[in-house]
């Protein structure tokens, strides 16, 4: 019994030391909370892309092998919000700062999530 669970244990290490695949794009979903419309797009890394009033750069796409449990799937994105071309009388200038910068994973979304009135942008993949 001991014999099984040792190598269960060793096979456990071996799994967890298996590296990350890097990827060349990141696939993501949009959802525009005022229409109500999602969809799919593919982001290159280190590339601009545009969905609403957004600016997403990704700046890495990670993914575990399937064999690995559970598999995940990781991006670090940088998120800006574009201003508008007409701004609003008496409404605040909109920031060059990111709204958000950092790590998102595909099996959590909720654990660092974007935080925006209008839109919300989930990993779902690495693409190459």
């Amino acid at each position: 019994m001991r014999l099984v669970a040792a190598i269960l244990a060793g096979c456990a290490l071996l799994a967890s030391a298996l590296p990350a695949q890097a990827a060349a794009a990141a696939r993501l979903r949009g959802l525009d909370k005022i229409s109500g419309q999602a969809r799919d797009f593919l982001a290159p890394l280190n590339s601009p892309v545009k969905f609403g009033a957004l600016n997403i750069v990704v700046r890495a796409c990670q993914q575990r092998p399937p064999e690995e449990t559970p598999p995940e799937t990781s991006a670090y994105l940088v998120i800006k919000q574009i201003p508008p071309q007409k701004p609003r009388e008496g409404a605040p200038p909109v920031s060059d700062a990111p709204i958000f910068q950092g790590w998102m994973f595909a099996s959590s979304p909720a654990l660092h999530a974007l935080e925006h009135p209008a839109y919300d942008v989930w990993v779902i993949s690495c693409a190459n």
